[in-house]
C-alpha cells in the first residue's frame, strides 16, 4: 500500500508541476500578446502621424495655408466691393435720372377691353 500510496503522490506532484508550467506558459503568452499589441498600437500611430504630416504638406503644397486662402479670398472680395461702390458713384445719378423721367412720362390711357 505505501508504494501505492506513493505512486499517488509522485502523479499529483507530477500533476502540480504541469499545471504550473501551463499557467506560466499562459502568463508568457498573454504578455507576448500584450507586447505584441503595445508595438502593434505603437506602429499604427507613427504610420499615422507620418501619413497626417505627408498630408498637411501636400495641402501647403498645392493649395497653400489656410490662412493664406481666406486672406486672399477677403482681399479679392474688399476689391469686388470697392468696384462696385466706384460704378454706383458713377452711375447713381444718371439713373436715378431715368427712373424720374420714366415715371413723370407716365400717359394715361384706357385700356383697350374697358366698355362704357
Amino acid at each position: 500500500m505505501a508504494s501505492n500510496t506513493q505512486g499517488i503522490q509522485q502523479l499529483l506532484s507530477a500533476e502540480k508541476k504541469a499545471a504550473e508550467k501551463v499557467g506560466e506558459a499562459r502568463k508568457r503568452k498573454a504578455r507576448r500578446l500584450k507586447q505584441a499589441k503595445d508595438e502593434a498600437t505603437e506602429e499604427i500611430e507613427k504610420y499615422r502621424a507620418e501619413r497626417e504630416k505627408q498630408f498637411k504638406d501636400a495641402e501647403v503644397k498645392h493649395i497653400g495655408s489656410r490662412e493664406g486662402v481666406s486672406n486672399k479670398i477677403d482681399a479679392d472680395t474688399r476689391v469686388r466691393i470697392d468696384e462696385m461702390n466706384r460704378a454706383l458713384n458713377t452711375h447713381k445719378e444718371h439713373v436715378i435720372l431715368d427712373v424720374l423721367n420714366f415715371a413723370y412720362a407716365i400717359e394715361a390711357k384706357m385700356h383697350k377691353n374697358y366698355r362704357d
